[in-house]
């Protein structure tokens, strides 16, 4: 069947990601500081970073909701200082307003405007995201985020639910990411063709990855415009 729409990830396909949540700790850090310096006292960015990894063990929304573990970690060790519960909520926003400062790839706007001339766009991500806040998601015709779908990928479910809302067969959309077991297989499992955004001409060498074939690879948006 012929490409109809194409669904692209966002954290390190759209932007890197890693330098985003640096930035949003460090400004989380300095936040608290000013308004609940007990707690930033007592626990640094790598110290919050070890107990959030601890929390996901012991609810299985934290595995797809990462909003909400964020936030529960919050609500925790505030209590634990005899800070008000709502201060979570305060700091969410905080956290929440700089992680979507984001620096996006330069291919991506020019390629996103080529794209939705051609085709129908949506995204499906794992992070939470906002693109309102972001100003693309004007470009997309469906979002669905884990957190507040109900599973995450590689679960076909979310896959699925993005070409439902689509109108389309799986086999009509191309579902683009950088991780190969989370996007290329998750998205093939599914019945989607799986691409590979591989920004950083990586080569297939870990054991886990070496069975993956994605459909296509991209080093940017516009090798995809290309191949579409």
């Amino acid at each position: 069947m012929a490409i109809k729409a194409v669904l692209l990830d966002l954290d390190d396909t759209l932007w890197p990601v890693a330098p985003v949540i640096r930035h949003a700790e460090s400004v989380l850090q300095q936040w608290m500081h000013e308004h609940v310096p007990v707690v930033a006292q007592n626990y640094n960015v790598e110290e919050l970073r070890e107990r959030r990894n601890l929390l996901v063990a012991s609810d299985q929304r934290f595995q797809y909701d990462l909003w909400a573990l964020r936030h529960t970690l919050l609500k925790q060790v505030f209590d634990e200082h005899g800070v008000a519960a709502e201060k979570a909520d305060h700091a969410m926003a905080v956290f929440a307003d700089a992680r979507n400062k984001v620096d996006l790839y330069s291919d991506v706007r020019p390629a996103l405007e080529a794209l939705q001339e051609k085709l129908a766009l949506g995204t499906v991500s794992n992070g939470f995201a906002d693109l309102q806040a972001i100003g693309l998601a004007h470009h997309f015709k469906v979002s669905i985020a884990a957190f507040r779908f109900g599973c995450a990928k590689p679960d076909p479910r979310i896959f699925l639910a993005a070409c439902q809302e689509l109108r389309l067969e799986p086999a009509e959309v191309l579902y683009v990411g950088d991780d190969l077991l989370l996007d290329v297989q998750g998205a093939q499992q599914a019945g989607l063709k799986g691409g590979w955004m591989n920004r950083q001409g990586l080569k297939i060498e870990d054991e886990r990855h070496l069975h993956i074939k994605p459909d296509a690879e991209f080093a940017n948006l516009h090798e995809l415009t290309l191949w579409l």
